[in-house]
């Protein structure tokens, strides 16, 4: 019986190494870039899950025969991204130059140009795609250490494929580029869901908004304490102690902490008057100031009580009888205020917020009856709207799944073509 990375292939298939296959099995090579070249460069951000992003190319400033250029892209090449955890291991395949700029790789791309009287070069872009061989690339052929690993050449060069007869991979390709078609057509009207319902969302939280005329004021004036934590508190960070709230632990599409990525801290006695001063009580409105995560709202529950915040996240503490805290949370995350968020931001790359850009809000003056009342409307609404993406993102992760394992029981026999009845699949 023939076996594969500890897999049976039918009795008459036969494997070789990669390096017995390919007419050239080698990384890319380093381009001059610039604005506008001779040759368009494709790098690993181009070579996506669902094919190439021309918009991701840059050009290489080339001056000579393209046709010697090593690095230098033909039809039906298959690139696999070679550097990077998380992109490394990411397969393409290059079914021709765009507007007729010849292409090359970079050198944190491997290309593999198969022989055609060996291997249907599609066949050999799904084996590369499935998962047998993506997860034997992250167990025996990468080298190096967290996000430095990278795609060792000579592992990959002996790296198996499984040989069917020519026909018979012809006929494994047809197959999976109509089935993943139809399951990435499939996909793709459901992610157009998502956005969708994401777009309803948007507009019930600017809903909140009063559609007509109201007083306005600064939010400072109906908030007891408008304070973030010290930067000092990364010092006392560890394992253990009260609750550390990070803007990791911030949400962008829910109220709800994140709790999936916990820090605690434990100050010294010194510094108890500054934790007290920091420390979050139920229903604070917790809102990003620095990085990715700035104004990103979240409503502190009992979960993050009597933790501090960190340096990153604002702590607004409405006043009892003045400002709903669930209310005030909606606010902020509504896009009129986000916009507004935006523009105040200042800083180079690591944008951010300062206390008083959010002391000077200015939110609209609504009795505190009206302010529950639209909370729970909002509520009411979410949580269908919540609920309907949860379904949409799980079904999309069963497509997934689905078009994974039909790649690899294709691949390697399992699956009947002609029927296309599988086992296990």
């Amino acid at each position: 019986m023939t076996q594969i990375l500890g897999m049976s292939l039918p009795s008459h298939w036969g494997t070789a190494p990669l390096k017995h296959v390919t007419s050239f099995l080698n990384r890319g090579s380093t381009p001059a870039y610039v604005d506008n070249g001779p040759v368009r460069a494709i790098g690993q951000a181009a070579n996506q899950h669902t094919g190439l992003d021309w918009e991701r190319t840059r050009f290489h400033d080339y001056q000579g025969d393209v046709t010697k250029l090593k690095a230098r892209l033909h039809r039906d090449d298959v690139i696999i991204n070679s550097t990077g955890t998380g992109t490394l291991g990411r397969v393409g395949y290059f079914e021709g130059d765009l507007d007729g700029i010849p292409s090359m790789a970079d050198s944190h791309i491997t290309v593999a140009r198969f022989l055609s009287e060996l291997v249907h070069p599609r066949y050999s872009y799904y084996w590369m795609r499935s998962r047998i061989f993506q997860e034997y690339i992250y167990a025996a052929l990468t080298v190096g250490a967290t996000n430095q690993i990278e795609l060792n050449r000579d592992r990959l060069s002996s790296a198996p494929i499984p040989l069917p007869s020519l026909e018979s991979q012809r006929r494994i390709a047809d197959f999976l580029d109509a089935e993943t078609a139809r399951i990435d057509r499939a996909g793709e009207a459901m992610r157009r869901q998502v956005s969708a319902l994401t777009e309803r969302r948007i507009q019930v939280l600017d809903g909140i908004w009063p559609t007509l005329e109201v007083p306005m004021k600064r939010l400072g004036y109906g908030t007891q304490l408008v304070t973030s934590g010290s930067r000092g508190w990364a010092d006392f960070v560890g394992d253990f102690g009260s609750l550390f709230f990070r803007s990791a632990n911030l949400r962008r599409d829910s109220l709800q902490p994140n709790l999936t990525s916990l820090s605690y801290v434990q100050p010294p006695s010194s510094v108890a008057a500054e934790a007290a001063r920091s420390r979050i009580s139920k229903d604070d409105v917790l809102v990003g100031i620095t990085g990715a995560n700035t104004g990103w709202t979240t409503l502190a529950d009992d979960s993050v009580k009597g933790g501090n915040v960190s340096q990153h996240v604002c702590m607004v503490r409405p006043t009892p009888g003045e400002i709903y805290g669930r209310w005030l949370a909606y606010l902020i995350a509504s896009p009129t205020i986000q916009s507004g968020l935006i523009g105040s931001q200042y800083g180079g790359t690591k944008t951010q917020l300062s206390l008083p850009d959010i002391r000077n809000l200015r939110i609209p003056v609504v009795p505190i009856s009206t302010q529950k009342r639209i909370a729970a409307e909002v509520d009411a609404l979410l949580e269908i709207l919540d609920k309907q993406r949860e379904l949409r993102n799980r079904q999309l992760g069963v497509l997934a799944e689905r078009r994974q394992a039909l790649i690899t029981a294709a691949v390697t026999g399992q699956i009947d073509i002609s029927t296309a009845n599988g086992r296990g699949i």
